[in-house]
């Protein structure tokens, strides 16, 4: 196969085709444009600056638009009439640039941290060390303050700190180490190594704090003391304080447990003898009831009885006032006959006497002895030593015979 001599094409290259250089030369800028009237160049001008300004009060954050954050509390002040306003809200807040200014400051927690023997900066700062009461010394290897601003005060926070994070340098390291110093050292070294003690000053020195830094917007919510550090030899005294307290505690806990077991013992014997007391008591209940019973009882027999001897005796009564009545009767009647025999005796005198001697007279035995050896005696006697009566039967006869 041959190749032609001339590879070109008759025709190329074509006519028509543009000149190159013609065509870059009518592209460059201003060769066939008209010129700018000197009004649009001023609108474009001002349109730049404008751009520039907005551009500069973006970077700045004086663009009129400011974002409070959930942690951030905001303070607009009015640089006309002096006026400070407090934002809590988060969001976003529209105010005019360079008549009105929005301040932001942090609220959320903030550390203070007394540790090690060099300042590593505002809020770290070295360890606290105090002096007892009792002369001793002794220290905290890491102490910290946990404090915050408080959202209300933050206009009075930023007249007295300023702007930004200048709160947080200043106001709790001028105040937190003459304070702590002052409540941990009102006790002794082995108070101060009593946790209820050293809890018991923390509290007091946040309350002061608190007294002190509330002028400027701050608080103190939380003070974390570790257990004190102390010499070692005062660490081997306080160790064996320790331990003897343990032990202390131990028998006061070994004290209580036998007083527990005592109360339970006397408990159990309260309710024992309880038990008993209400078996008694109902025993007795039931002999109580039982004795009542029976003296109803008694009762009713004893009035039943009683009853029966009231009627036995009115009925006797009665015999005995008939019977009274009948020996009243007779009596009268021989008390009559007797005041007739009385009458009678007193008519018939001497003569009724004489009778009942002769009566009398006819009863007795008469013995006759002599009373001498003469065969003619002159004279008889009766002796009768066991009557009496004959003797003054006789008496009286001789009277009457007289």
């Amino acid at each position: 196969m041959t190749q032609p001599d001339d590879p070109l094409p008759s025709s190329w290259p074509p006519e028509d085709r543009p000149d190159r250089r013609k065509v870059a030369r009518a592209r460059r800028p201003g060769s066939n444009m008209q010129k700018i009237p000197p009004q649009g160049l001023a609108l474009i001008a001002i349109f730049g600056f404008a751009l520039i300004l907005v551009a500069v009060l973006a970077i700045t954050g004086r663009l009129g638009v400011a974002q409070i954050a959930d942690h951030q509390v905001a303070v607009l002040v009015n640089y006309i009439s002096g006026e400070k306003e407090v934002i809590a809200r988060p969001g976003f807040k529209l105010y005019l640039p360079f008549v009105r200014e929005i301040y932001l400051f942090d609220r959320s927690s903030q550390e203070f941290t007394m540790q090690g023997d060099k300042y590593m900066g505002d809020n770290h700062v070295p360890r606290l060390t105090v002096r007892a009461n009792d002369g001793s010394n002794f220290w905290f290897d890491e102490l910290t303050i946990l404090f915050e601003l408080i959202p209300g005060e933050a206009a009075q926070l930023l007249e007295d700190s300023g702007p930004g994070d200048g709160f947080k340098k200043n106001w709790i390291k001028a105040y937190a180490r003459s304070v702590l110093r002052d409540e941990f050292g009102r006790y002794s070294a082995v108070e101060a190594a009593d946790p209820t003690q050293y809890t018991a000053a923390a509290g007091k020195s946040r309350d002061r704090l608190n007294e002190l830094l509330a002028s400027h917007g701050l608080r103190v919510t939380r003070i974390i003391t570790p257990k004190p550090k102390f010499d070692d030899e005062y660490e081997e005294a306080i160790e064996r304080r320790k331990e003897a307290n343990q032990e202390v505690e131990r028998l006061r806990a070994k004290e209580q447990q036998l007083e527990q077991e005592r109360e339970q013992r006397l408990a159990a014997v309260e309710k024992e003898k309880e038990i008993e007391m209400q078996a008694l008591t109902g025993d007795l209940r039931k002999a109580l009831l039982a004795a009542e019973e029976n003296a109803i009882e008694m009762q009713r027999t004893a009035d039943a009885y009683a009853i029966g001897k009231l009627k036995d005796g009115e009925g006797e009564r009665e015999q005995l006032l008939a019977m009274a009545r009948g020996l009243e009767a007779k009596y009268t009647k021989e008390a009559e006959g007797l005041q007739k025999r009385v009458e009678a005796l007193e008519q018939r005198g001497r003569v009724v006497v004489r009778e009942a001697l002769i009566k009398k007279l006819l009863n007795v035995k008469f013995t006759m002895l002599p009373y001498s050896r003469d065969p003619e005696p002159r004279r008889i006697e009766h002796v009768q030593s066991s009557s009496t009566v004959a003797t003054r039967l006789d008496e009286q006869a001789y009277e009457g015979g007289k």
